[in-house]
């Protein structure tokens, strides 16, 4: 990649108007696009809630006649399929982009380095590989869905400095403060769905919603009910119509509960079991199958161990309180199964920060752990 002043600058920003799609646009990639002319910006764009129009379109648009003899960058090789629209590919090239740089390549099969190739052949510059590691964790969930068939679990936990999440009598709100509680509010926006184990939704009665942010979507909410127990009656099937609520079960629940569930607009996937219940690798390809690429886990304990005993967990966020609760507190993370230390899987900070009067801090699986 011949790689000009100025390159990543642009691509930076390109990257950066992608992340407004996050948590909107699956089963998409969240894409951004600037397009540059004499060293101006004339256009700029990101993938749109729903997953259109594509970030090139939206630039292009905004560039209009400025976009002849301009460079584009994309934070992701452009479309070359006919899908609901046109291929981007094509409209840069209609247009008279002149040099497209991208962050690399899209392993979509209907794109795969054809994007590239038909720019290429049309006489257009094409440079690959600017920023790629920088847009590859933005494009993790899409990368993952595309690879693995299930989406990128984010396991959340907001815990005391020992690690529980209740006192022994259940007493839990609020460990952590009003700043960490909005700053989760923020990072199920980023998701396309939240999911939560049975027993915590009876014991909680969550809504499972953003709040505060202004927002006019909202990410899916997964419930992980094995035996369908769930009441309908309380708050999330009461807003099952107008909040999407998917509910993964058993395959042997009663036909009563199922109906119950149905009537309120809720989706019911049905999926396999195991020793701990639900088999969270079938539940998640089952997610993937039906578009998700980006999934945040609230718990509780039992789901978060059902996650980790399977290896099914990418990045974890922690929020710590500077809170002791001792163990008879109850703990954030359920009975794993016994091995060799050397056979957990361990991750790598990313970065840590003070919200409020807590700590944040993330964390990515390391490469090469066992999955």
């Amino acid at each position: 990649m011949a790689v000009r002043a100025g390159d990543e600058r642009w691509m930076r920003l390109a990257i950066g108007l992608g992340k407004r799609g996050l948590g909107q646009v699956w089963p998409n990639p969240a894409v951004g696009c600037v397009i540059l002319r004499n060293g101006r910006v004339v256009g700029r764009g990101y993938t749109r809630p729903g997953g259109r129009p594509h970030a090139e379109t939206e630039a292009l648009a905004q560039a209009g006649t400025a976009a002849k003899g301009a460079t584009a960058y994309v934070s992701l090789e452009p479309c070359a399929h006919h899908g609901k629209t046109p291929p981007c590919a094509d409209a840069l090239v209609a247009a008279g982009i002149r040099r497209v740089v991208s962050a690399m390549r899209d392993p979509d099969p209907r794109v795969r380095g054809e994007g590239h190739a038909r720019m290429q052949k049309a006489g257009l510059q094409v440079e690959t590989g600017c920023l790629a590691d920088t847009a590859r964790q933005d494009h993790a969930g899409f990368l993952q869905r595309l690879g693995e068939g299930r989406p990128m679990v984010t396991l959340k936990l907001a815990t005391s400095f020992d690690g529980r999440i209740a006192t022994a009598s259940g007493e839990s709100r609020w460990i952590t403060g009003p700043a960490a509680r909005r700053q989760v509010h923020f990072l199920r926006a980023n998701h396309d769905a939240v999911m939560i184990g049975g027993g915590t939704a009876r014991a909680d009665d969550p809504m499972l919603t953003v709040r505060d942010l202004g927002m006019a979507w909202q990410p899916v909410r997964v419930v992980c009910d094995t035996g369908l127990s769930l009441d309908p009656k309380g708050r999330l099937g009461t807003s099952a119509r107008d909040i999407p609520l998917w509910i993964c079960h058993g395959d042997k629940v009663p036909q009563a509960a199922r109906d119950a569930w149905l009537a309120t607009g809720a989706v019911l996937i049905a999926c396999q079991t195991g020793a701990r219940g639900l088999d969270m690798t079938d539940v998640l390809h089952r997610l993937g199958q039906r578009g998700l690429t980006r999934l945040f886990c609230e718990g509780g304990g039992q789901m978060a161990a059902s996650l980790l005993a399977e290896n099914l967990v990418d990045r974890l966020v922690g929020f710590t309180a500077g809170l002791i609760l001792g163990a008879a507190g109850r703990p954030a993370i359920g009975t794993l199964p016994d091995r060799a230390l050397a056979e957990y899987p361990r991750f790598s900070l990313v970065q840590q920060r003070a919200i409020g009067p807590d700590i944040m801090h993330v964390w990515s699986r390391r490469q090469g752990d066992p999955r």
